[in-house]
């Protein structure tokens, strides 16, 4: 497993690199935020330890930078601040785990150990420039994030999954709203003219199409 450091002071960065190496781990280090977005757009790591204090970038700004193309790499914030709102803000920007200095290498070790079994593969769903991953909840439009509520989520990844294929008003509310009885379709078209105002297409990329009287059609 490959496991990147960022940390400005070298003593911790040191001790952390010498011990989790003797655990058996691949280290790199970063010594500022620059140097450690640099290196996370450069190589695959397994997980991230990361610094809030750093030089040229913060460890928050940091963070946010590699969620933008990368969901998956488990971040473990190492950080003096231990605040609520502090602690929020780190979740929000898209860290796993959360470990206040100074901190137990031997606890650190084992954060580690359940991130990397609470690690699943990401399924990411494509439609023309429309990204969605799953796992994350998380939609995107040539690289820009969209928020969905949790039904529009659905429904979007539910019509992708079935990309090509022409889903009626009835198998949706069967599969997406799990309804199995007669119910006024009617709502699904109110979804849909949410969706389709949120992610903002032009008529030239709108990729799911209505199919009048049946239901929709998501193709490229």
């Amino acid at each position: 497993m490959y496991i990147l450091i960022v940390e400005d002071e070298i003593g911790i960065s040191n001790f952390l690199k010498q011990g989790l190496e003797e655990e058996g781990y691949k280290i790199k280090t970063a010594s500022d935020g620059l140097q450690g977005f640099e290196l996370s757009e450069k190589e695959k790591f397994d997980l991230i330890l990361l610094d809030w204090m750093l030089p040229k970038m913060s460890g928050l700004e940091l963070c946010k930078a590699i969620r933008i193309k990368n969901t998956t790499t488990p971040i473990i914030f190492l950080t003096a601040k231990d605040t609520v709102q502090e602690t929020i803000e780190g979740l929000k920007a898209g860290a796993n785990d959360y470990m206040k200095k100074p901190f137990s290498f031997d606890e650190l070790v084992e954060r580690i150990k359940v991130n990397f079994r609470n690690q699943k593969k990401e399924e990411i769903l494509k439609l023309g420039t429309i990204k969605i991953y799953v796992l994350q909840h998380r939609v995107l439009i040539n690289d820009l994030e969209v928020t969905l509520t949790q039904r529009e989520f659905e429904l979007l990844s539910y019509l992708v999954k079935n990309k090509g294929k022409v889903c009626s008003r009835t198998q949706i509310i069967e599969d997406v709203w799990n309804i199995h009885f007669d119910y006024d379709t009617g709502v699904i078209d109110v979804f849909m003219n949410a969706i389709r105002k949120k992610l903002n297409l032009k008529i030239e990329e709108d990729y799911i199409k209505t199919i009048r009287g049946v239901g929709y059609i998501a193709n490229d």
